[in-house]
């Protein structure tokens, strides 16, 4: 298990765009990963007033984030001058709705990795029911040159 402390060692982000609070499994090629999305997210002011939804591309960054974690972690020497930075999202499908009270459990599968370059799938869940699903790419950056 991995609290929000060391997660930030190991990705840049912070509030209010940090969307990952616990990771509850790492392997080597796997990672689960939790958000607890709550009532007061800056995002439900305009998204929507009186319908709160948690925007799709909010999923995908969360899910973008686990896997950001599992790689810097896992395979990155210098985590702190590195980034990972994502160049393509394919096949993401929205099931359901994501509102406040809900805990977005995301899954996240290394698929490919040749040098730099990283090919992920992932799904995340709420209460055991898909909501998002989607395939990505990224590379491995230097923080200087991304």
């Amino acid at each position: 298990m991995m609290l929000i402390e060391e997660i930030k060692k190991y990705i840049p982000h912070r509030y209010p765009f940090l969307l990952v609070d616990r990771v509850l499994e790492l392997e080597e090629k796997r990672i689960v990963t939790i958000k607890n999305v709550t009532a007061n997210e800056e995002f439900f002011n305009g998204h929507f007033p009186g319908e709160p939804i948690m925007p799709g591309v909010l999923q995908v960054e969360a899910m973008a984030q686990t896997g950001a974690i599992m790689i810097m972690k896992n395979t990155v020497d210098d985590p702190e001058n590195t980034l990972m930075v994502f160049t393509g999202i394919k096949n993401a499908k929205f099931r359901k709705s994501v509102v406040p009270g809900d805990q977005l459990r995301m899954e996240v599968e290394l698929v490919n990795q040749r040098r730099n370059f990283i090919t992920m799938a992932g799904k995340a869940t709420v209460d055991g029911e898909v909501v998002c699903e989607l395939e990505a790419s990224a590379a491995i950056v230097p923080k200087d040159k991304a």
